[in-house]
């Protein structure tokens, strides 16, 4: 692909691969944002939008949205505050996945039982940035100096295995479900920050022009998010026991009510999270609704 092919494209940066790759090809797709990718090709065309992705590591997307090189950009919380780009992109959205902690972790049957115990000793981690000014605010509360401080080392990978292999005292890592750390014999004394996925623009854009389709992709993926986590509930309610439905079911502004042929009951939808809309039958049946619909969404905007 030659340079004059992107000229007037919005540049979009995806991860190329990891954690957060998949979710996003999946949210591409709920927005309706059509592409081909030939292999071992990092930037492709978007068929029916005038935007070129670019596929780069989710490390490097903050640096390349922050300095104006592309446009918009997804990729973790935690990598843009490493990456110190916080002031030149905003967070449009959080997306809702790639959720995780970045925790400090300690051995388990080990001697350390605090953060407070752990400073002052060695710690290995991959996030150097975000390690080392937590770790510096730690020292400076607990008056440590010189070489009393903690010592912060930098790893690319394979963190866990850094106290197993006396290369450190305790480490600081993202954390998703915990397996891997208790497979290592570790355990969490500290949680440094939680994390996920976000859609970040740059704070000097290329061009001005871009604003309205950045507005309308921007969107589209909140369109995306909120579908994912909302369902829509129908039931059927007499009118004396409405109140106590809407109680409920509030939706987001407002429930929609529908009159019904027999007078003395009425529809109602509103949208619930996905996630409560168990308990939500549970009570709507309690205080008599009857015909309860729970519908999915495949897309929205909110």
């Amino acid at each position: 692909m030659n340079v004059e092919a992107l000229n007037g494209r919005l540049l979009f940066a995806i991860p190329k691969k990891g954690r957060l790759h998949e979710r996003c090809l999946q949210l591409l797709s709920g927005a309706d944002i059509q592409f081909r990718r030939s292999n071992r090709l990092d930037v492709c065309l978007v068929i029916n939008h005038p935007i070129a992705l670019v596929f780069l590591p989710a490390g490097d997307i903050p640096s390349f949205v922050g300095n104006g090189n592309v446009d918009l950009g997804i990729t973790g919380h935690d990598v843009i505050l490493e990456a110190k780009m916080q002031d030149k992109v905003t967070e449009v959205q959080r997306l809702a996945f790639g959720k995780c902690a970045l925790q400090v972790q300690v051995p388990e049957r080990g001697p350390i039982h605090s953060v407070q115990n752990l400073a002052g000793k060695r710690v290995v981690t991959s996030f150097e940035v975000l390690a080392g000014e937590y770790f510096s605010n730690l020292d400076d509360q607990l008056a440590l100096v010189g070489e009393q401080r903690t010592k912060i080392q930098y790893i690319g990978g394979s963190v866990e295995a850094a106290c197993a292999l006396g290369l450190a005292d305790g480490i600081v890592d993202l954390v998703e479900s915990g397996d891997t750390m208790r497979a290592a014999g570790l355990h969490a004394v500290a949680t440094v920050l939680e994390t996920e996925a976000v859609l970040i623009k740059s704070n000097t854009p290329s061009r001005a022009d871009h604003t309205p389709l950045i507005n309308r992709i921007a969107s589209r993926i909140a369109g995306v998010v909120a579908a994912e986590k909302y369902v829509v509930c129908s039931y059927n309610i007499s009118r004396d026991a409405l109140p106590g439905a809407v109680q409920i079911t509030p939706g987001r502004r407002g429930p929609t009510i529908s009159p019904l042929d027999e007078t003395d009951w009425v529809d109602v939808s509103a949208m619930v999270e996905k996630k409560e809309s168990a308990r939500v039958m549970d009570e709507l049946v309690e205080i008599g609704a009857k015909d309860i619909l729970i519908y999915s969404l495949n897309n929205c905007r909110v």
